[in-house]
C-alpha cells in the first residue's frame, strides 16, 4: 500500500532547511539519506557517481557512500553487475528514476500510475529491491542516489519528493569535491607543513625550530592558510584541513 502524500509533505521543510548550510565533510550528509531512505520504506542508500564521463568505454560507477553495512558487502558488485551497463546508458540519454523488484518482491517499488514516469528494470536479478534517481549535474558531477530494500512502495509524490531531494544531495557533494580541489591547489607546501605541525601539537617557536623560519613567518603561513580554508582560526583550520585529507 501507498504511503500517504502527507508523510512526503511534512518531512519536507526540515530537510530543505538542512541545505542552507554548505557541508563541510561527506558524514553531513548522512543524516539527509538516512531521512529519505525513512521517506522511501527502504532498508538502504548508496550514492554511486560515473567516473570516466565523456569516455563512454571507460565509463564506470563508483560507490561514493553506502550504509548497507558488512553483512551485505556483496551488494554493491552484485549491483554493478546486474545493472552497471544499463545505468550508465540510462544517464546519458533519461532523468526517470529507475526501480526494479528483488527476488523475493512481487512487483517493482511505485505505484502502477506513476509507471510511464520511470523506468523498470529487470525483475529478479538482485536479492534486494530497488529505486534509482538519476542526477546529471554536468562532466564530473553525474550518478545516481539508490534506496534499496524489501516491498518497498512509495507514493507517487514521495518519489517525486524524493528525487528533488537527490539533485540537492548530489550538489553539495560536488560543491564539497570543488571546494576541496580548490583548498588543495590554493594551500601552498610551506602552509600544509605549518598546519601539520600545528595539528601535532607543535607552537610557532617549535614549528619555526623544525623547518628553518622565523616565528613570524611561520605565523604568516599559518594565518595565510587559515583564511584560505574559510576559517575563524588556526584551530578550526587544523580542523578542516584533516576532514578535508591534507594533513593528518
Amino acid at each position: 500500500m501507498a504511503h500517504p502524500s502527507s508523510r512526503a509533505m511534512n518531512a519536507t521543510d526540515p530537510l530543505r532547511m538542512v541545505r542552507v548550510n554548505r557541508i563541510s565533510s561527506r558524514s553531513d550528509l548522512y543524516p539527509r539519506l538516512i531521512a529519505m531512505q525513512k521517506l522511501a520504506d527502504a532498508q538502504g542508500f548508496a550514492i554511486y557517481r560515473v567516473s570516466g564521463s565523456g569516455l563512454p568505454a571507460k565509463q564506470r560507477l563508483v560507490c561514493e557512500l553506502e550504509n548497507w553495512g558488512p553483512s551485505n558487502s556483496g551488494f554493491g558488485k552484485a549491483l554493478t553487475d546486474a545493472y552497471g551497463d544499463i545505468l550508465l546508458d540510462h544517464i546519458e540519454k533519461s532523468l526517470l528514476p529507475l526501480s526494479w523488484a528483488g527476488a523475493h518482491d512481487r512487483a517493482a517499488p511505485g505505484p502502477a500510475d506513476f509507471a510511464p514516469f520511470m523506468t523498470r528494470l529487470k525483475d529478479g536479478i538482485l536479492p534486494f529491491s530497488g529505486l534509482a534517481f538519476p542526477v546529471r549535474l554536468g562532466a564530473v558531477g553525474n550518478g545516481f542516489i539508490l534506496f534499496t530494500g524489501d516491498d518497498i512502495d512509495p507514493a507517487s509524490d514521495t518519489i517525486v519528493e524524493l528525487h528533488g531531494r537527490c539533485c540537492h544531495v548530489m550538489m553539495d557533494l560536488l560543491s564539497l569535491d570543488e571546494r576541496r580541489s580548490a583548498a588543495a591547489e590554493a594551500l601552498s607546501e610551506r602552509e600544509v607543513a605549518c598546519l601539520q605541525l600545528a595539528g601535532d601539537g607543535r607552537i610557532s617557536e617549535e614549528i619555526a625550530e623544525k623547518l628553518g623560519l622565523s616565528v613570524h613567518t611561520v605565523n604568516a603561513y599559518l594565518g595565510s592558510a587559515t583564511i584560505k580554508l574559510d576559517s575563524v582560526n588556526r584551530i578550526q583550520a587544523i580542523a578542516k584541513a584533516i576532514r578535508l585529507g591534507y594533513i593528518s
